[in-house]
């Protein structure tokens, strides 16, 4: 699988599960929505800037990205790594808000609770058929 079949992939997905490190030094996990936005080596996605992954990655931002797809013979998987950026600039905002956003965050895009998560992708590892593939991204 080469770059762009790993972004067409991801594309594809409607959950996306991320990963941090607390203040302890444990990755933590969550299942996030699918990405809002997907450009070059990026992957953006919205969440509450009260958040604990906010502060977690505020802190370090090392960070791993998952998706998969599950077939009733197949499993295909791409466990991406890199560094998430929290983004607060109402540009970055405004480029990735969708109009239903509202009913989580009250005040509109201009909401000091909503903010975007930007992902910078620097390697994939992609499993399908027992086989892993590593990709320079």
């Amino acid at each position: 699988m080469d770059k762009a079949q790993i972004f067409e992939f991801i594309a594809e997905q409607k959950t996306a599960f991320i990963a941090s490190v607390n203040e302890q030094g444990y990755p933590v996990i969550r299942a996030m929505l699918a990405p809002r936005k997907i450009e070059n080596d990026e992957i953006y996605f919205s969440t509450n800037t009260s958040s604990n992954k906010v502060k977690q990655y505020t802190a370090n931002q090392k960070a791993c990205v998952y998706f998969y797809k599950r077939g009733r013979f197949k499993y295909q998987g791409v466990a991406i790594t890199g560094e998430m950026e929290v983004c607060t600039d109402q540009k970055t905002k405004d480029e990735i808000w969708r109009i239903g956003d509202k009913l989580f965050y009250k005040q509109g895009v201009t909401d000091p609770d909503y903010c975007v998560l930007k992902f910078k992708c620097k390697a994939a590892e992609y499993y399908c058929d027992f086989k892993v593939e590593t990709i320079d991204l």
